[in-house]
């Protein structure tokens, strides 16, 4: 517990903060769509209680660091390759996830959301959010953990970094729920985004890494390209509401 104090320490708390926060990016863009699916004032609640679980869960792993690493041991082999649990864990994840965007994508491209309106209090539903947000929140911090573990082996500077992490997408995670529910075309762009982070854990899985850089990147320039429409449709706007009062003017 002394060492925590150390600047050495402080530093590492550091990196592996930013680095928790940056890999729950994808988590917190999944969990502000898959929360939409409840009565808005569900919604807060769900994200609360699934990101503490998950948070649990996350302490639970990194104090069994010793069964965490045991994740990497074979247990069966298919045409020469050998899969490991943490091999099967991101391949379900990966599945689930791409299996769950490309759901999402085809209710709002098809407008079917439209067509059916969430009930008042839906307790399954709630439950079944919160498990969903508890999972997959496992399945991304699977790689995260091992790559804090790997730069520290400080438990209580991993449980700081990730508990700031946490609550850094309880505080987002609604805005941006209801920054997607405004701007159907960032949702279909977050869906997207969904998938192939889904493909990417399946790869993983199947022990084809894929440098993440190059992700990012994509990403970083399809959101540059939405704000270049954004700020078109604002102008449009602008000057038509300028039309419109040079009109009355005149009349």
């Amino acid at each position: 517990m002394v060492g925590a104090f150390t600047l050495t320490s402080l530093i590492a708390l550091l990196t592996l903060t930013v680095l928790e926060i940056v890999l729950g990016v994808d988590n917190v863009i999944f969990i502000a769509i898959v929360s939409q699916s409840l009565p808005r004032e569900q919604q807060g609640r769900a994200r609360t209680i699934g990101l503490t679980l998950a948070l649990l869960g996350r302490i639970a792993m990194v104090l069994g660091v010793s069964w965490l690493l045991g994740l990497r041991v074979e247990v069966f082999a298919v045409a020469g390759h050998g899969f490991t649990i943490k091999d099967l864990i991101l391949l379900s994840g990966g599945v689930f996830l791409v299996y769950k965007a490309v759901t999402e994508v085809y209710r709002t491209t098809e407008l079917k959301e439209e067509e059916t309106s969430p009930p008042a209090a839906s307790t399954l539903g709630l439950a079944a959010t919160i498990a969903q947000i508890a999972v997959i929140d496992m399945v991304f911090a699977i790689d995260s953990v091992l790559t804090a573990v790997g730069l520290t082996r400080q438990v209580v500077l991993i449980i700081i970094a990730m508990t700031i992490a946490i609550v850094v997408m309880m505080l987002y995670a609604g805005k941006l729920a209801d920054f997607i529910r405004e701007h159907p075309s960032i949702k279909v762009l977050a869906l997207a985004f969904l998938v192939l982070v889904g493909v990417l854990l399946i790869s993983d899985g199947f022990g084809r890494e894929v440098d993440r850089t190059y992700v990012y990147f994509a990403i970083l320039f399809s959101l540059a390209v939405e704000a270049l429409n954004f700020r078109r449709t604002r102008n449009e706007r602008r000057k038509l509401d300028a039309s419109r009062a040079e009109v009355s003017r005149e009349d």
